[in-house]
């Protein structure tokens, strides 16, 4: 039996009642495979309370609305942002039961040029947290795979969908009506309060505890909110991470971002990607008339958009496209609106602080090459959903701080494997003038051209739908021997010999600093982390 912390004592002047008070008699023990491969459950439909309809409606507006408190006294979670992360987790934690405060610092719809092509992997997890209807009614495209194009070949890597339900496939649309969608959904919740304002700082008890938030409303007003767990889910550019994580964010490229309007992919309903010199572009649909153009450009420094960036990209990147595309793309660079958006990397390195938890972007980033950020925030909440459910008192920080020390074990299978897949892709597909970097590059395209197992295995990774990180080292290294075999057949030099072995030392240069960073006690040998085994606090 645990007794109430000090923590607890910032509620003494607050009736506090826990909603969800269905104890468990055994808490059901999570396994490596089944905590990632379960079978989807589905919430049941929510009606909108009438008196949360004018919330929900300006929402859907693209106001900022000002919605009803959803319950009174203090809540059981706060939610810093209510992007795809944080209104995901504020819906699924609300269904449970838990009263959540979502603090979200612009309710308008947001424009961004990422976060616009969900993976079939994230799509399942959409599914188990009842959110599928959010990419319903906002013209979601669905996407059954890639296409590579690279020096006039291209070829085609559907997803490997065959055991699949028929609607499980990825879906790309446009990033601020999904979340607009998600925002809707979470707010027509009762347990939900959903407030406009900009949290400045986290709320300490002894200065280890992390008890609530400073926030500042829309009106200007400085208010503090206090809640036994807050979980920081405030994107790419968070101001609260590093009180939470050792933040160590690399920008490796960026993404020049266009719209084509009105014209056909060559592969209607497949992510094209043209391997380009000097590194890759991305073409996918976001929405039926409309097509997303991304052109990374590496490196820390791009040509100004007011007047490098237009003969940048007629010059340098569209003869390098399809024909097919070529006229729209042009035109698009015409009519401006050209974005550009930083391509950050973070490796989750966090210090566990009681009373508080990271999320999202603001927790992990990868490249977005991969398009994979959403699947990996997606996969998270499901675990720290399942880790929490079964808690029925927040308000031992220490104890739920050290139980949920297990979320960092249970993510590593999908979240490694996606960021892994990311940053070696990104790496492997770039134009370099190390002559073992090239031949790497051409055998992999080669590799993937096989068909079968070799396309599938590696399409399952990156997408989502077989988190293994074992697999991923199998197929990484596959491709670097097949390559080394292709430059040695039929007749072997001492050239060819010496640009193999760089081969596999340049493979091994790509993929080992990613995987450190990932952990590989956590990636390869979770069971033997003691967190992995750790079982719910008592009341």
């Amino acid at each position: 039996m645990l007794s109430v912390s000090s923590h607890s004592l910032v509620y003494a002047h607050t009736t506090i009642s826990q909603s969800q008070v269905t104890s468990h008699s055994a808490f059901f023990k999570f396994s490596y495979n089944k905590l990632h491969h379960r079978t989807p459950f589905v919430f049941p439909n929510q009606r909108i309370a009438p008196w949360l309809l004018p919330a929900a409606t300006a929402l859907r507006r693209n106001a900022t609305p000002d919605p009803p408190l959803g319950f009174l006294g203090a809540a059981d979670v706060i939610v810093v942002g209510a992007g795809v992360a944080g209104s995901a987790l504020a819906y699924t934690l609300a269904k449970d039961g838990r009263r959540v405060h979502v603090i979200e610092r612009d309710l308008r719809e947001p424009h961004r040029i990422v976060g616009e092509l969900l993976q079939p992997g994230g799509y399942q997890k959409l599914i188990e947290l009842g959110l599928e209807d959010c990419v319903a009614q906002i013209d979601a495209q669905r996407v059954l795979g890639y296409v590579l194009f690279m020096d006039g070949k291209k070829i085609k890597l559907p997803y490997p969908l065959e055991k699949f339900h028929a609607d499980v496939a990825g879906r790309s649309f446009h990033n601020g009506r999904f979340i607009q969608r998600m925002r809707e959904k979470a707010a027509a919740l009762h347990h939900v309060r959903m407030e406009q304002g900009t949290v400045t700082s986290l709320l300490e008890q002894d200065s280890k505890t992390v008890v609530g938030v400073q926030y500042k409303t829309k009106a200007g007003q400085e208010l503090k909110a206090y809640a036994p767990l807050t979980i920081i889910c405030d994107g790419c550019f968070s101001n609260l991470r590093r009180s939470l994580c050792h933040p160590k964010v690399e920008v490796t490229s960026f993404f020049v971002g266009l719209v084509l309007e009105n014209c056909q992919l060559p592969f209607e309903n497949y992510g094209h990607v043209i391997l380009a010199d000097p590194s890759p572009i991305l073409f996918y649909r976001i929405s039926s008339s409309e097509v997303r153009c991304l052109v990374d450009i590496p490196g820390q420094k791009v040509p100004s958009v007011g007047s490098g960036m237009a003969n940048y990209l007629k010059a340098t990147v569209a003869s390098q496209i399809p024909p097919e595309l070529q006229d729209s793309f042009i035109s698009a660079i015409d009519r401006g609106n050209i974005r550009i958006m930083p391509n950050s990397s973070m490796p989750a390195d966090p210090y566990p602080t009681p009373g508080a938890l990271l999320l999202g972007d603001a927790f992990n980033m990868r490249h977005p090459l991969t398009g994979g950020g959403m699947t990996v925030a997606l996969s998270d909440i499901v675990v720290v959903r399942d880790l929490i459910k079964p808690v029925v008192d927040l308000n031992d920080a220490s104890s739920l701080c050290r139980y949920l020390e297990s979320f960092y074990i249970f993510r590593k299978p999908m979240a490694s494997t996606i960021n892994t897949c990311a940053g070696a892709l990104y790496k492997v597909f770039s134009v370099s003038p190390n002559d073992a970097r090239k031949e790497l590059r051409q055998a992999c395209f080669n590799y993937l051209s096989l068909g079968k197992i070799f396309s599938g295995g590696p399409i399952a990774l990156l997408s989502g739908l077989n988190p293994y990180p074992l697999s991923l080292l199998l197929h990484f290294f596959a491709v670097a021997f097949y390559g080394v075999g292709r430059l040695l057949l039929p007749f072997p030099s001492f050239q060819r010999m010496w640009i193999g072995a760089r081969i596999i030392l340049c493979a091994f240069d790509i993929i080992f600093p990613i995987i450190k960073a990932e952990g590989i006690r956590q990636m390869f040998f979770p069971t033997s982390i003691q967190a992995f085994n750790r079982a719910p606090p008592d009341r």
